[in-house]
């Protein structure tokens, strides 16, 4: 059985000379649902661009057993689904509906087959009746689910989400965790929500500065606080314990 990802030495600089990535590898099995943590500018996002082909650095990356290459992308982009960070970057039509039935329609799939898709989709992240809504009108939240139904409307096999909770309130955040835990495509978040990391993905890669520093089972990976502290990052359980049940500090002697 092939890899949903398999990522082999990859490398990639920017064009001012910056290196993005150095030497990452790791491959994901289908059905696996994984995160990717590091601080800003790890390279969590340059990576992620790699997985349907919108950056290409050297190395080696293939999806759904195919490599990324130009003869192959048409392929690859239709298996794999990226969910941008902020979903006005991927929301530009005028309703709920054209906007997920978008990709399907490019595609020159036949209309009564786009309106199921569409039904399909929306169905999946609870927006059922939201078809005629204008898309710049909806909560952050229902706009990241339109973002989230316009990938799925696609039939994709994986799943790449750039800091899917961003901009969340907690409802939305938790309509949000509800969704993907239900969802049954390989995934992998990149995120600095690391709560939402503990929830939902049994693994984590720790990325940082380009290199892939740590990859495990994220109660393994979340619990090293020095390896966390290293690299710019903080337990989420250290803020489990409200600060109204510490011990109070001993009080200062006044002067006598």
């Amino acid at each position: 059985m092939h890899h949903a990802i398999e990522v082999r030495d990859l490398h990639f600089s920017y064009p001012d000379g910056r290196q993005a990535l150095q030497g990452v590898t790791f491959s994901l099995a289908p059905g696996e649902k994984a995160a990717l943590v590091g601080p800003n500018g790890a390279g969590k996002s340059t990576l992620m661009l790699h997985l349907n082909g919108i950056l290409s650095g050297s190395g080696e990356v293939r999806c759904c057993g195919l490599p990324l290459e130009e003869r192959n992308l048409p392929e690859v982009r239709r298996a794999v689904g990226l969910v941008f960070q902020d979903p006005d970057d991927q929301l530009f039509s005028l309703t709920v509906f054209d906007d997920v039935a978008y990709g399907p329609t490019y595609m020159g799939i036949p209309q009564a087959e786009v309106r199921s898709r569409v039904t399909d989709a929306l169905g999946q992240v609870g927006l059922l009746g939201f078809e005629e809504r204008l898309s710049h009108h909806l909560s952050p939240g229902e706009k990241k689910r339109v973002a989230i139904a316009s990938v799925l409307v696609m039939q994709p096999e994986i799943l790449a989400l750039d800091e899917p909770s961003s901009g969340l309130d907690p409802s939305g955040r938790r309509a949000l965790m509800r969704l993907l835990a239900e969802l049954p495509q390989t995934m992998l978040a990149a995120t600095h929500d690391l709560r939402l990391v503990v929830e939902l993905f049994p693994r984590t890669l720790l990325l940082d500065q380009g290199r892939l520093v740590a990859d495990g089972p994220t109660a393994e990976v979340l619990s090293d606080e020095a390896l966390l502290e290293q690299h710019g990052l903080e337990s989420p359980w250290r803020d489990l314990e409200p600060t109204w049940n510490r011990s109070p500090a001993t009080p200062h002697a006044s002067p006598s």
